[in-house]
């Protein structure tokens, strides 16, 4: 079987669609598009009716490039009232050694009763499994014993984030196979064995939002959502130079660097400003309006994490598209410390920070189902034949209850 993965992040800016295969654990990008869209709001749906349009269109472009249809997916969700609750749960043995199935029936007793009525579960990530005596294990598969307990970590929203999102990927012939938080994205795209064992957070500066999270030894343990973006530079430049938000966003992407030790006081860019007349910019003047937002943002995103945790950090990792103007690390050094990176993807078809939690959304549903004992693909046996024989085509750039369900092996009442 093809393992095949697509992940969708709608953003407040566009929407974004990952398509992954894996083989022999690495990941290798089939489809990646990027689609503007309106009717979103610091990354709440507002008009179902255009992000149908836009996700209509996202959804023709990566069936373009694979020659096949995607009708399942997981989907990044908003954080927005997000609860995070530590839950226990224990299972008497009877076969050796322990399984998959051992571990899903621990899980499951950890969930059971402690969901309240007006929220869905989004994600159950354990912290660490005990088997007998023996304390502290990551994956008991294998082991022997008696008990099997389990801590972990159930993350919850309230069932009225997800009913619109829903009901926009069913309008367009995709099926929510599982969702997940857009920060959860974005750490398993940034994820490496040196962070995996630490506490450190992940910022990620969107259009409208300025997410921030803390995570611990790989679990996100808190969260954060600002008002503030990329936007505000847009408007910035709109204000500062009487330029359209049209063209304030062509400066931004296609001419301003992010630090002025990048820029060329020599380098003359002619724009149109809103009477219709041509005004010529420099780099270096255009790029000190670019940077002096981009502080703001990060000594607002250091706050916040302070304001998170008061535990010592180990790494700051931060993504978003406006993260790869030139000079941005530049601007990260001096602002947030040695301590904070760029995040920087390398897997062909997706070098972009954008599609950072829509790519990352993949691996973590890929973990979640090895650790449960599952082999999965969001591609038909049938559509894989068809995918193995077709020529790509290069990229340009309860609700959820069945699939808990799956997971559990325990069908809802």
């Amino acid at each position: 079987m093809k393992k095949v993965y697509t992940g969708i992040d709608i953003g407040s800016h566009s929407i974004k669609i990952v398509v992954n295969e894996v083989i022999h654990h690495k990941f290798h990008v089939l489809a990646a598009t990027s689609v503007p869209t309106k009717g979103v709001k610091r990354g709440l749906i507002q008009d179902p009716d255009v992000v149908v349009s836009s996700l209509k269109k996202a959804k023709e472009e990566i069936e373009g490039m694979l020659g096949v249809s995607i009708d399942q997916a997981i989907v990044a969700i908003p954080s927005f009232d997000l609860h995070l609750t530590i839950v226990e749960g224990k299972v008497d043995l009877q076969d050796d050694p322990i399984t998959s199935e051992d571990i899903n029936r621990a899980l499951q007793d950890a969930t059971l009763g402690r969901l309240e009525e007006q929220r869905e579960l989004v994600t159950l990530i354990p912290i660490a499994f005990h088997v007998d005596d023996k304390e502290g294990v990551k994956d008991p598969r294998g082991l022997s014993g008696d008990t099997l307990a389990v801590k972990a970590v159930m993350a919850t929203v309230p069932k009225e984030i997800l009913t619109i999102p829903f009901s926009i990927l069913r309008q367009v012939g995709i099926e929510p196979i599982d969702i997940a938080f857009s920060e959860t994205g974005d750490y398993y795209e940034a994820r490496n064995k040196n962070i995996d064992s630490k506490i450190g957070a992940v910022i990620n500066i969107g259009y409208e939002t300025i997410k921030v999270s803390v995570f611990n030894k790989g679990i996100m343990i808190k969260s954060s959502t600002l008002n503030g973006g990329s936007k505000q530079v847009d408007h910035d430049i709109q204000y500062m130079y009487h330029v359209s938000k049209k063209n304030a966003r062509f400066l931004k992407e296609n001419f301003a660097v992010s630090n002025t030790s990048y820029a060329d006081v020599n380098d003359i860019i002619e724009v149109e400003d809103k009477e219709g007349k041509i005004i010529s910019l420099n780099q270096l003047e255009l790029s000190s309006v670019v940077e002096a937002r981009i502080v703001e943002i990060l000594k607002l995103a250091k706050k916040e994490i302070s304001l998170l945790t008061n535990r010592e950090i180990s790494y700051i990792i931060v993504t978003g598209g406006i993260s790869e103007l030139a000079g941005f690390q530049y601007v990260l050094d001096n602002v947030l410390g040695r301590l904070a990176i760029t995040l920087n993807i390398t897997s062909m078809g997706i070098r972009n920070n954008k599609y950072s939690s829509a790519a990352g959304l993949t691996r973590y549903f890929d973990e979640k189902l090895s650790l449960r004992g599952r082999n999965y693909s969001m591609l038909s046996e049938r559509k894989s034949v068809e995918l193995g024989t077709v020529k790509r085509k290069e990229s340009n750039g309860s609700m959820v209850g069945k699939v808990f369900g799956y997971l559990f092996d325990h069908k809802e009442n």
